[in-house]
């Protein structure tokens, strides 16, 4: 026995296996949406009852969390395997969703491929896959990125394509979470400083042109700069969401009292659930939430430097990876909500209505644990069973 533990690593001694920190974030995220579900879709009942979105987020919910379980199992080193595969499975995904007659298009947007009573959104499967594929990236090519221009280009260059066809949908906003996630990977990566900055200003010159290209995203641009100026047309959802927010004050109109998801403010059980929160629980509520998304960022980021000082850079380069993208997709849904950011179709993750959301979301978190598990206790191959230590 006294061997066996001499070959444990030294943090498996004083740490859990299981990361509750990070684990109960989660949770206490996931049971808020649950709640902020139901309040903001009460209205919505329609054919299906009253509880028939938050009956759909329970079943997304439920498929998540077997998915999270089945993530839990897979050794990383299987992931990184297949990263470049699972890319390229990616852009094959994307790629569905532009061929007509199978790809759905609600509200001028084709993002959807229908598979019987179920719409799979095929952009959130590119969120996790293109982290793994720059995970791996950057364990194959480290003395590349950190000493070439083209080490740091190339990963570009195919992250292109998939912005291309993001664009075709259009996606704006998970082509901004992409390309955050990819330009952050390189530059924990080693890319020079001068590269990540030049990098940084052409992605933000590209956003530009985007915009200013397109009258609809310029719309978006104007009417978040003053939503006030044409509050019943091009700035009503901003307008609504900032009274929901002003109605809250400090502690909220307390729950189900919310005025604004009932008979004002768009998508509130969606891209602006956010609002809800802000108008029945207040700026308390607003700050615990912005709380448990840092704790969740703060522990992947954790998890990370366990990993990477533990010479395992690829799981250390996902849990970078993971904590980025939650940590940028919240920071954007919550921006756009307080009229710090022009408005985007993008969830809140674990609590908005969606359940392509969910599932990824929750596959992440179940790699997470992974890494956490395979941190502590050094087991690195098929085999482990992370649930009974």
């Amino acid at each position: 026995m006294s061997a066996v533990a001499n070959a444990m690593p030294m943090t498996s001694r004083n740490t859990p296996a299981v990361d509750w920190v990070l684990l109960l974030a989660v949770l206490a995220l996931v049971g808020l949406g649950i709640v902020m579900v139901s309040s903001a879709s009460l209205h919505l009942a329609g054919s299906g009852g009253s509880f028939r979105y938050l009956s759909k987020h329970l079943i997304a919910l439920s498929l998540g969390l077997t998915g999270g379980f089945v993530a839990l199992q897979i050794p990383t080193q299987w992931w990184e395997k297949g990263s470049t595969w699972l890319y390229f499975f990616g852009l094959l995904l994307l790629a569905v969703v532009l061929v007509p007659g199978l790809g759905k298009t609600v509200n001028g947007a084709t993002r959807w491929v229908a598979i019987g009573p179920f719409n799979l959104q095929t952009s959130e499967f590119m969120k996790l896959f293109i982290i793994f594929y720059m995970a791996g990236y950057l364990v194959r090519r480290q003395v590349e990125v950190a000493h070439s221009v083209w080490g740091v280009i190339k990963p570009l260059l195919l992250l292109s394509v998939a912005v291309f066809m993001l664009m075709a949908q259009p996606d704006f906003g998970t082509t901004v979470v992409l390309l955050a996630t990819v330009l952050g990977l390189l530059f924990l990566g080693g890319a020079p400083l001068w590269q990540f900055a030049l990098l940084l200003l052409l992605a933000m010159l590209g956003g530009a042109v985007l915009v200013i290209t397109s009258p609809y995203r310029l719309e978006r641009v104007t009417s978040f700069l003053n939503p006030w100026a044409d509050p019943l047309d091009s700035g009503y959802q901003l307008s609504q969401a900032l009274i929901a927010f002003g109605r809250g004050e400090w502690t909220g109109v307390g729950l189900g009292n919310g005025i604004q998801k009932q008979f004002y403010l768009p998508e509130a059980h969606t891209d602006f659930i956010m609002a809800v929160i802000g108008e029945e629980f207040g700026l308390l509520g607003t700050l615990t939430v912005i709380a448990l998304f840092s704790i969740l960022v703060w522990r992947a980021f954790s998890i990370g430097a366990a990993a990477e000082a533990m010479q395992q850079r690829f799981s250390a380069y996902v849990a970078y990876g993971i904590g980025l993208w939650l940590g940028m997709q919240a920071f954007i849904n919550i921006g756009v909500n307080v009229g710090m950011l022009p408005t985007k179709g993008l969830t809140l993750p674990f609590i908005s209505y969606g359940s392509n959301s969910m599932i990824i979301a929750c596959l992440a978190i179940g790699v997470l644990l992974r890494i956490h598990w395979e941190n502590v206790t050094g087991h690195k191959g098929p085999g482990g069973v992370p649930w009974r230590v």
